[in-house]
């Protein structure tokens, strides 16, 4: 699906680079389901709620096990993430729907009435998204109030998905991507937010914000940088 950006002004990709991607999407998928994923009995039953449409809100650098929570819980829907109509976004694009991802094609700055729009008409078909309220390039674990806009709009709950990690390798990147080792566990974290409680943007954000963090914690700097 795309956004109301014109066809001309987004980029794909095509033949040999989106083959090359397939190696890479393949390691993926088997290192996700090589992960021991664990949660709370409330957690799972937030996970496996698929009565209406939600709004997945979860920081940057947890967007590893994404797609491996939808394969596990989510029983094949699809979830939609905003991707950059970008030469840069072409390349995520493929990514994306190699590893059961699927892409809307917009502007994130701010996420603008473009973004919003083609985000909406996802939703109100029924479908889930994916927000990263400090994305795309940060800061870090700041929750910006416009990753607010879209479920407030169409009234739908967030689902705050948290992890923490038995053992990971972190990024040098703005910020800092875990990458969970293969064969680990990951603790999983879940709240639902129901829209009714985000009437104040700001507030909202800002209490929503505490609980991410809450849900996430990073473990002391170590060596698991790289």
């Amino acid at each position: 699906m795309s956004s109301p950006t014109r066809a001309s002004e987004i980029h794909g990709l095509r033949g040999w680079r989106r083959v090359a991607l397939w190696p890479l999407g393949l390691l993926t998928r088997l290192w996700g389901r090589s992960l021991h994923i664990v949660g709370s009995p409330e957690t799972l039953r937030n996970l496996a709620k698929i009565d209406e449409p939600v709004a997945f809100t979860l920081w940057h650098n947890r967007l590893f096990i994404t797609s491996e929570i939808f394969r596990r819980y989510r029983q094949g829907r699809p979830i939609y993430g905003l991707v950059s109509p970008s030469k840069d976004g072409a390349w995520l694009e493929a990514f994306f729907s190699l590893v059961g991802i699927r892409a809307v094609r917009g502007s994130s700055h701010k996420l603008g009435r473009e973004a919003v729009t083609a985000l909406v008409e996802v939703m109100r078909a029924g479908n889930d998204i994916g927000i990263t309220p400090d994305g795309p390039r940060g800061p870090i674990y700041e929750f910006k109030a416009g990753g607010l806009i879209v479920a407030r709009r169409v009234q739908a709950p967030l689902l705050l998905l948290g992890c923490s990690f038995e053992s990971s390798w972190q990024l040098r990147s703005w910020d800092r991507f875990h990458l969970p080792a293969p064969f680990s566990t990951v603790r999983v974290y879940c709240e639902l937010v129901p829209s009714s409680t985000l009437s104040d943007r700001e507030a909202s954000a800002a209490h929503l914000e505490r609980r991410l963090l809450a849900m996430s914690p990073d473990p002391a700097p170590s060596l698991n940088v790289v």
